[in-house]
This record gives structure tokens, C-alpha cells and sequence, in this order.
């Protein structure tokens, strides 16, 4: 549906957020805005298996988790493995090429961000752009976070300043945009 042209490469190697090692940090920080915006239950979302282990490690599991098994293009280590094949969340499974969003991964992810018991999203595939869509579809006061390869976290607060960010990025996809946003369920001008 959408795949990132060549050109933008590099716009996605600068994290939209801050970059964090420490797990419980980030929650705090997540907690923290939480407690700014008006959703108090404002969900976490984690885009990366590594990432849903550490908060989960934490001892926060993720409301929605987007996982592929691979950690910087490799299989992630057994322990990782195993225990995200162990976690009893309801799974959605979805295709999703490298360097794009499918239709599938986009009405997932909607779906599951509606969802009163976390859900994880197994994408066959790649997940790397799903923040965009996370940030996109997520309210006010949410946490999307991701992996920066060799870094560490990026939490990304869901703000409407986050969100304008987020929406320049996908509106320069290739592909059909306004079928992407029907895909996720949001419409470009729906504010949350």
C-alpha cells in the first residue's frame, strides 16, 4: 500500500523522540504522559521484538506489541524468542513487505489499538515503519516506542505536535495515502 521511497531513507535514521536504554525510565516517562493528556489509560505501543521484551521484562506489557523475530535484519536471540512466544496476548497475524505498510498491517494495527486486552501483531515481514501509523492512530498521551539500531528506545509521546511529525512522514510515502488512512480507520484531519 505505501513503501518508502529511496529518498527518504535518511529521514527516518533521526529518532522522533528520546533515545533511552533503560526500561523503567521510559515508563516513567510514558506514565508521566500519560498523567499530561486527557486518556489516563492512554495506551503503550511497541514496534519491535526487542523493545516488547524489555518492557514486558519491566513488567509492562505492551497494549500493542508489532513483532517480526528479527532485531537489525537478524533472527533475535532465543531467549527474546521465547519468551514473546510464551506471552498469552491474542495474536493477529499480518504480511508486510520491507520498507512499506500493507493494507494489513495498517487495519491490524487500527484494530488492535480498540482492543480492551493487549494484542500481538506478527508480521511476516518487516514492522520497522509501523510507528508512523502507531503515532498516527494512537490518542493523545499514548507512548509509541521503538528501536534506534544500535542506540537503544525511542518513546515517542503522542501529542498532536508528535502527530503533525508523524503525519508529514507518511503523507510522503509512495502509494495511496487516503487509502492507507481508510485502512488504519483514521481520517489525516481526525484529531484525537
Amino acid at each position: 500500500m505505501l513503501t518508502l521511497p529511496d529518498s527518504m531513507r535518511d529521514a527516518f535514521k533521526e529518532p522522533l523522540g528520546p533515545v533511552t536504554t533503560d526500561a523503567d525510565e521510559l515508563l516513567a516517562a510514558a506514565a508521566e504522559t500519560r498523567g499530561e493528556r486527557v486518556a489516563a489509560d492512554a495506551p503503550v505501543i511497541a514496534v519491535g521484538d526487542v523493545v516488547t521484551y524489555h518492557l514486558r521484562e519491566a513488567g509492562r506489557v505492551p497494549d500493542v506489541a508489532l513483532i517480526d523475530g528479527k532485531t537489525e535484519r537478524e533472527a533475535v536471540d532465543a531467549e527474546i524468542e521465547s519468551a514473546l512466544a510464551a506471552a498469552d496476548d491474542r495474536r493477529v497475524r499480518v504480511e508486510n513487505p520491507a520498507a512499506s505498510l500493507s493494507a494489513e498491517l495498517l487495519a491490524a494495527l487500527g484494530e488492535a489499538l480498540s482492543a480492551a486486552e493487549p494484542v500481538i501483531i506478527e508480521v511476516t515481514g518487516e514492522e520497522d515503519l509501523a510507528a508512523l501509523p502507531a503515532i498516527l492512530a494512537a490518542p493523545d498521551g499514548a507512548s509509541v516506542v521503538y528501536g534506534q539500531p544500535g542506540e537503544g528506545m525511542v518513546r515517542v509521546a503522542v501529542t498532536p505536535e508528535s502527530r503533525a511529525e508523524a503525519r508529514a512522514l507518511f503523507e510522503a510515502l509512495d502509494g495511496d495515502v487516503e487509502a492507507a488512512y481508510e485502512a488504519l480507520g483514521r481520517l489525516p484531519d481526525d484529531d484525537r
